[in-house]
């Protein structure tokens, strides 16, 4: 049986897209062939039935919706407990205080590590620093030097497609340690079967055409040029309805500055899957993605996607063909692309068709697959075969 040792900063299924993508592959060990131990900060006191250490942990001043774990509090506890174990492989899944701590216990033992490249750390800068931008750049050297020291330190990193691939290379991740893992999706929850036009109508209380936004609201989403598409359509006496979905930091101010918006926070998954199948545009303005699940649930949807140009989301729309890409903050391109998608009903039927074909390529078990077929790879490998980066 294979163990392998699982550092994450939180255990909560539907926080964000990293956090599903991990219960992905959780929801899928099999007990018979993997022993899996969690080391976590957010997250239920015990987790699961699998064996977990909860870590202490300190809120983030700049971002009230994460805090991060603290390892240095409870060392000599996760450190016996480690060494009780005896992970063959190790998979981290942020380089946090906690993925560092994570990676020099398994330097020292000579464990394999495994990551998944779930946040586009470097984008998040500017907008946690646009009040201090003398900050900005020193910051940005320093992430690029953290990422770098943390996956060249990785045997294996997760990517989930080519844009972000090539930008990690860029910034000095070793390519021979880099690898396509595309995100799944499962087409029987979010597919153009949920439309229900009444539940709709019940929210918006009229029959226009609706866009939808779905997404944590943080201004690191890029927030402000939603907030302009809105008032480009303001402008226009507000033809459509603007529907957003998603909790977060952000959202009282956005609020404030788009009242005829209807905010819906936080949705289930089947609440979620009925409001993009009956929806008719999805608008998705974040650079930030390392992918961007929201664009392929609208896509398996049957809802045609307005995108930015930016991050990994858009390595997800061929422009014209499943959808459209703006110059990232562009609000009257965006517009220019909805008008043309709902007064198009033969271009919106186009496009929601290809979106369709594409995503029916993405099986989460074929990917999970792929992942515990690596975990094996790395189990068997003998410590003399773990290279690790220069010191």
């Amino acid at each position: 049986m294979k163990k392998v040792a699982f550092f994450s900063e939180m255990l909560i299924e539907d926080f964000d897209g990293a956090a599903r993508t991990m219960f992905q592959l959780i929801n899928r060990i099999d007990k018979n062939s993997y022993s899996y131990f969690f080391i976590y900060g957010i997250g239920p006191e015990e987790f699961r039935n699998f064996k977990s250490l909860k870590v202490p942990t300190l809120r983030i001043p700049i971002n009230d919706d994460y805090s991060i774990a603290v390892p240095q509090l409870a060392k000599n506890k996760i450190e016996q407990a480690l060494d009780k174990f005896q992970p063959d492989v190790i998979h981290i899944a942020t380089p946090s205080m906690l993925g560092f701590f994570a990676l020099k216990y398994a330097r020292r033992r000579n464990i394999p590590v495994i990551s998944i490249y779930h946040t586009h750390f470097i984008s998040y800068i500017a907008y946690y620093l646009r009040n201090l931008n003398a900050l900005i750049r020193p910051t940005e050297q320093w992430m690029k030097k953290t990422m770098q020291r943390f996956y060249n330190n990785c045997q294996r990193v997760y990517v989930p497609t080519v844009n972000i691939m090539q930008e990690l290379h860029q910034l000095g991740i070793e390519q021979e340690r880099l690898s396509i893992w595309q995100r799944g999706i499962d087409c029987e929850l979010f597919s153009p079967a949920k439309k229900n036009t009444a539940y709709l109508e019940r929210l918006t209380r009229n029959n226009k055409p609706t866009i939808l936004f779905a997404s944590r609201l943080v201004w690191e989403k890029n927030i402000e040029t939603l907030i302009a598409i809105y008032r480009h359509l303001e402008h226009e006496g507000m033809p459509y309805n603007l529907v957003v979905a998603g909790d977060g930091a952000a959202k009282n101010d956005a609020m404030e500055h788009m009242p005829q918006a209807i905010f819906l926070g936080k949705l289930s998954h089947e609440e979620l899957s009925m409001l993009y199948a009956s929806s008719d545009a999805f608008v998705f303005t974040s650079t930030s993605e390392t992918y961007g699940n929201v664009v392929i649930e609208a896509m398996a949807s049957g809802l045609p996607s307005v995108i930015a140009n930016g991050g990994g989301s858009g390595s997800l729309v061929d422009h014209g063909r499943t959808g459209f890409k703006c110059t990232p903050n562009n609000a009257k391109e965006y517009v220019h692309y909805l008008h043309k998608i709902l007064n198009n009903k033969i271009l919106h039927h186009e496009i929601a068709d290809a979106g369709l074909q594409y995503v029916k390529r993405l099986d989460w078990n074929s990917l999970a697959d792929i992942y515990f077929a690596e975990i094996d790879s790395l189990a068997g490998h003998s410590s003399n075969d773990v290279i690790w980066a220069a010191s």
